[in-house]
C-alpha cells in the first residue's frame, strides 16, 4: 500500500492545516493539499495527504474513512496514480479546404 491518500468530501472551508491536524493523530504526515479551484480559488471538496509510511496511511483511512468533519461525511482511500494527460486542445482544429465552395458574402 502506498502512504498517499485521497481525502473526499472535504467541507469547502477546510484548511491545509486542518487536514494536517485531523491526519497527524494516525501518523506523521509529510504532506497535506486541499484542491482549489485555479480561478475562483475556493475549495473543491476534495485534497490529498501524504503519510509517512503505508502503515500509517492504512491507520488513518481505517480510522477516518466515514467519519464527519466539519459536518460532511469523508471519504479516505488511497490515492489513485494521476492518468496521464493526452494531446489537448490549442489550435483552432482542422479548418479544412474550402477550394471554390466558398462565396464571399459581399
Amino acid at each position: 500500500m502506498g502512504s498517499k491518500l485521497y481525502v473526499g468530501g472535504l467541507p469547502y472551508s477546510a484548511t491545509q492545516t486542518e487536514l494536517t491536524e485531523l491526519f497527524s493523530a494516525h501518523g506523521t504526515v509529510q504532506s497535506a493539499n486541499v484542491i482549489s479551484d485555479k480561478f475562483t480559488g475556493q475549495s473543491r471538496g476534495f485534497g490529498f495527504i501524504e503519510m509517512l509510511s503505508g502503515e500509517e496511511a492504512q491507520a488513518a483511512i481505517t480510522a477516518l474513512h466515514s467519519t464527519e468533519f466539519g459536518g460532511r461525511t469523508l471519504t479516505v482511500n488511497e490515492a489513485k496514480p494521476q492518468a496521464p494527460r493526452t494531446g489537448g486542445g490549442g489550435g483552432y482544429g482542422g479548418g479544412g479546404d474550402f477550394g471554390d465552395k466558398r462565396r464571399s458574402r459581399f
